[in-house]
């Protein structure tokens, strides 16, 4: 799929990030792949799946963060904020 002319290719949860990095290399860009049912757990939950996708990304750019698919309508209203603020708080150490 990375040599179909694409820019990026999305993920869902279900698919290891490191391996989907090894095998596209810098062809794409990757955009995912959060478990969107990870917002109905505590922030703290949500705080540490952020950091471990990001650990599994590692370092350099090609990476945009987001639900592996859309959000649910009734997850918690205080869990969309806690998500965008980890991922701002925590994803500066990976783009320097």
């Amino acid at each position: 799929m990375a040599n179909t002319g694409c820019d990026a290719l999305g993920l869902d949860w279900t698919i290891n990030l490191v391996e989907a990095k090894v095998r596209v290399g810098h062809k794409v860009a990757l955009q995912g792949n959060m478990d969107p049912s990870v917002l109905y757990a505590s922030p703290e939950r949500i705080e540490q799946e952020v950091q471990q996708i990001l650990a599994d990304f590692g370092q350099g750019s090609g990476h945009v963060f987001n639900l592996g698919h859309g959000i649910h309508q009734d997850v918690p209203e205080i869990s969309p904020k806690v998500f965008v603020d980890a991922i701002h708080q925590y994803s500066k150490p990976y783009h320097q």
